[in-house]
């Protein structure tokens, strides 16, 4: 119940792009290839949205604030709905909607096979994200969502075949991920995990210093 006004800014955040990317496909404001531009922004959204989520646990052991993991399932769920565009998308931008041709890029682009498979893992964790499916599956459950770890480095795998000559801004989000799978490390992450109780520890020092004054 607290947390609701975050949720509402997040889905509001992550609505805006789309829409505006839509706005601009519509009105001619994204080149003489709408419909390319408009799959690689979800793509490239896509792949920021599941970097933000990775990010969630982390910030979350750093400083001990809630809301952090109140929003991290809405941020996956939105990160699905944006490969999910990137999907259509291609389909129908890319394709043309001629479905024989997608055998032809399977068999022709190594890069729409990694693809695919990072689209059937999201589409899994997705569809597993409930509360239903946490009690049902139990402990099975934390170890399907590690699947998430082998999606970033498909969808990152699956960036780099698509940019090939201009990989800077690739490499920025391959160190991201890099680090935010470094976090996870178990003593890096009981370092995150002390730190808000020392800061904690360390404010109630200072109070009571300046009551002695």
């Amino acid at each position: 119940m607290r947390y609701r006004i975050w949720r509402v800014v997040v889905f509001l955040l992550a609505l805006f792009p789309p829409l505006l990317w839509l706005y601009m496909g519509l009105t001619q404001q994204l080149g003489p290839d709408p419909g390319k531009v408009l799959v690689d922004n979800l793509g490239q959204g896509a792949l920021v949205l599941l970097l933000l989520t990775l990010s969630m646990t982390p910030l979350r052991r750093l400083s001990a604030w809630g809301g952090w993991i109140a929003v991290r399932r809405q941020l996956g769920l939105w990160c699905f709905t944006y490969v999910l565009l990137h999907v259509a998308g291609y389909l129908t931008f890319i394709l043309g909607l001629r479905f024989d041709r997608l055998l032809d890029d399977l068999s022709e682009r190594p890069y729409i096979i990694v693809g695919a498979l990072a689209f059937v893992g999201l589409w899994l964790l997705a569809l597993t994200s409930n509360h239903y499916s946490v009690r049902r599956l139990g402990a099975r459950w934390r170890q399907l969502h590690k699947l998430v770890y082998v999606i970033l480095v498909l969808g990152l795998l699956h960036m780099l075949w698509v940019v090939r000559s201009d990989i800077g801004e690739w490499v920025f989000y391959a160190v991201s991920g890099a680090a935010l799978l470094m976090l996870r490390i178990p003593a890096v992450a009981a370092w995150l995990s002390a730190r808000p109780g020392k800061v904690k520890s360390f404010r109630k020092a200072l109070t009571a210093k300046s009551a002695g004054l």
